[in-house]
């Protein structure tokens, strides 16, 4: 289905406006639009920990990292013994971790491709988890950068890919859900991508309800909370919101946020 769409206009215009340039001007205000509710930070980041077998003497990188969202509630969680490496390249986002940075975080501005191509220093010679929270369709060259990334992590080490399925229930407008599902690579791609380098993989989902007062939604859509917004002019967001309103009058909105956790694990066993 997704090969009869003529062009991918919406990846187009992503690389023309530039993710960094969106997330730059998004930064001051990010965490505002993002958290849904009072528990979905702490929801998900104790997934993330689940996932990849934290343990506090573990070696990690959130890579994407944005503000630190998931970074600081995973350090409170679990009292790493060495910082947690949130990777980003938008500074401006980094910074929103505070000067000085939490205790148990250190900031770094590097993009994914950095990191895995050696680009960028890194504290520590291996990682024991990485994991890239929806940041992983930012990434051009995804089986490239898997790849990189993979080889970064010691023995048994694991890496996680939480992102969106191929389709979304949001209450978005129409014309945002075509083109999410455009743009949006397949958990099975990731998937194969990871198995390829050389992990042995898993994919699951997990599910969280979301309650969100529609006229908070409506803003943080006219703000463009997701990238995927970013590919919208003005006058298609406002057309879009009233869309919104005209599909959804329910003063709460009530809808499924669904997620694929790809996984991979090293083998234990030195080369």
């Amino acid at each position: 289905m997704a090969s009869s769409r003529p062009v991918k206009r919406g990846q187009e215009i992503v690389q023309q406006r530039g993710v960094r340039g969106h997330y730059e001007e998004l930064a001051a205000e990010y965490d505002e639009h993002w958290v849904y509710g009072p528990d979905y930070i702490s929801w998900m980041s104790a997934r993330i920990v689940d996932a990849l077998h934290l343990s506090p003497t573990a070696r990690i990188a959130d890579i994407g990292a944005g503000t630190g969202l998931f970074a600081k509630e995973v350090a409170r969680q679990l009292g790493p013994h060495h910082p947690i490496l949130c990777v980003d390249p938008s500074e401006a986002m980094l910074r929103q971790l505070g000067t000085p940075p939490p205790s148990g975080l250190t900031p770094i501005v590097a993009s994914a491709e950095d990191i895995a191509e050696g680009r960028a220093g890194l504290p520590y010679e291996q990682l024991d988890a990485i994991w890239l929270k929806e940041s992983v369709h930012h990434v051009d060259d995804q089986a490239r950068t898997l790849r990189g990334l993979a080889d970064r992590l010691a023995p048994g080490g694991r890496l996680l890919v939480v992102m969106l399925p191929a389709s979304i229930q949001y209450p978005l407008f129409q014309a945002a859900l075509d083109r999410f599902e455009e743009l949006q690579p397949d958990p099975a791609n990731i998937q194969a991508h990871l198995r390829a380098a050389g992990l042995d993989t898993g994919l699951t989902h997990v599910e969280y309800e979301l309650r969100i007062n529609r006229d908070k939604y409506l803003g943080m859509v006219r703000a463009r909370y997701m990238s995927l917004l970013s590919t919208f002019s003005d006058s298609e967001i406002e057309k879009g919101i009233e869309e919104m309103r005209s599909a959804h009058p329910e003063p709460v909105l009530v809808f499924p946020d669904r997620f694929a956790f790809v996984v991979g694990q090293r083998s234990r066993e030195t080369a």
